[in-house]
């Protein structure tokens, strides 16, 4: 383990990894000497895509690797637009008009211009920078790769068709499961997310830690707490998740914990956080938390510690790091079957997946009335994680992916 308040070293992962992983990466960041990766996404705090560049571009650095990490600049009336394509691009019903599209326009055309192109391998994460291809003929010896983090399997076809003008400009498409991917002209990767088990959201805390969050909150350590952690949005339905308490008050004494922060990318959130509390009001033992990101990692940590169940009960989902990092942490996992959860979740063997609000219901008081069954799954839940969605594994990928986009036909020899 790294000291305290110092950042964790390659070194600090052997114990968790093993050397040889270590060396691995080591060995695949040489054959990247005189390579400059950028990677451009929309907002530096918030989101899981800012969790994972957050540890990936310290770690590369120290692996040697020229990494740099930028952000486009917005205005609200734009995330205000990406906000409703992230939402029609997981298929949720949008009212779109013309403004909308010319809004974003304009926009890309100010970011096209005020973002500068350093890398000779560019990572352009999500909608809102996708229109910095247009910047590719300026850049010809410069491999632009595009990363969708976001379910696209079946969006609203008219902003898939508007959007994928800009991703077919590109060298590679990358989706965090297969089930995302969609016909395309350049070549796709699949590259699932992943979490930093050192980072302050994931590495192991003190009981001491866990009980002063708890009593900050106003929470019970001594009575069952059931946690989502997410951003306040439709997609993630935290007012389903209130009907679901409501049933499994009806048998347990439990809490609900709902544990969330902001984005600057997502205008929609205090919307939803409103209508939580309406739908929460009258209700025992819920707690709606809004944590800010300066001190939300720690807390996040410690509150996920003493659940008793976390859930994850989205309507769509992208891959839900939230569950990496509670099945990490050893707990019992409720989350909808969705989105890149089933890569994480094998049903009854690593957590249990959900249908409905009934289902996510039930799944809730089936580990609670049974603590053998649940650590037995929370036990397999953390060791799928250890072997596929750490971050050493990411970055591995991540360096294997720019090597394949300069050595296009050819073998890499390592």
């Amino acid at each position: 383990m790294p000291k305290s308040n110092t950042a964790p070293t390659l070194e600090d992962y052997i114990p968790i990894v093993g050397e040889s992983t270590i060396d691995e990466l080591k060995l695949l960041a040489s054959h990247l000497k005189g390579k400059k990766i950028q990677h451009i996404n929309s907002t530096k705090v918030g989101g899981g895509v800012a969790e994972m560049l957050n540890r990936i571009v310290p770690l590369m650095k120290e692996l040697g690797v020229d990494i740099e990490w930028d952000t486009i600049e917005g205005n609200p009336e734009f995330f205000n637009v990406t906000k409703k394509f992230h939402n029609a691009l997981h298929g949720r019903s949008e009212i779109l008009v013309d403004r909308d599209f010319d809004i974003y326009l304009e926009t890309a055309r100010e970011y096209n211009q005020n973002t500068k192109i350093k890398g000779d391998v560019v990572f352009v994460h999500d909608p809102q920078p996708i229109a910095l291809i247009q910047n590719k003929k300026k850049f010809k010896n410069t491999k632009w790769a595009w990363r969708c983090h976001i379910d696209v399997s079946s969006p609203n076809e008219r902003v898939w068709d508007f959007l994928s003008t800009f991703v077919e400009g590109y060298d590679g498409s990358i989706f965090s499961s297969p089930k995302f991917t969609r016909p395309l002209k350049i070549p796709q990767f699949l590259i699932c997310p992943a979490i930093d088990p050192l980072s302050d959201k994931n590495k192991p805390l003190g009981k001491q830690d866990i009980d002063k969050t708890l009593a900050k909150y106003g929470i019970n350590k001594n009575k069952p707490i059931i946690t989502q952690v997410s951003r306040y949005d439709y997609l993630k339905d935290p007012l389903g998740l209130v009907e679901a308490f409501k049933l499994v008050k009806k048998y347990v004494d439990a809490q609900l914990v709902f544990v969330g922060n902001s984005a600057a990318d997502d205008p929609e959130g205090a919307k939803v956080l409103n209508e939580v509390k309406e739908k929460a009001e009258g209700l025992d033992d819920v707690h709606i938390l809004l944590i800010p990101p300066e001190r939300n990692d720690v807390e996040v940590n410690a509150l996920q510690r003493a659940s008793s169940v976390v859930v994850q009960k989205s309507i769509k989902e992208g891959f839900a790091l939230t569950v990496t990092e509670a099945l990490w942490k050893g707990k019992p996992v409720v989350a909808s079957a969705v989105g890149g959860i089933p890569l994480q979740i094998k049903n009854k063997y690593s957590g249990l997946l959900s249908h409905s609000i009934e289902g996510t219901a039930l799944h809730i008081r089936q580990f609670l009335h049974n603590p053998a069954y649940a650590k037995r799954l929370s036990h397999n839940g953390k060791t799928h994680i250890k072997r596929n969605f750490l971050i050493t594994r990411l970055i591995r990928e991540h360096m294997l992916l720019v090597l394949a986009l300069f050595n296009k036909g050819d073998i890499i020899s390592l």
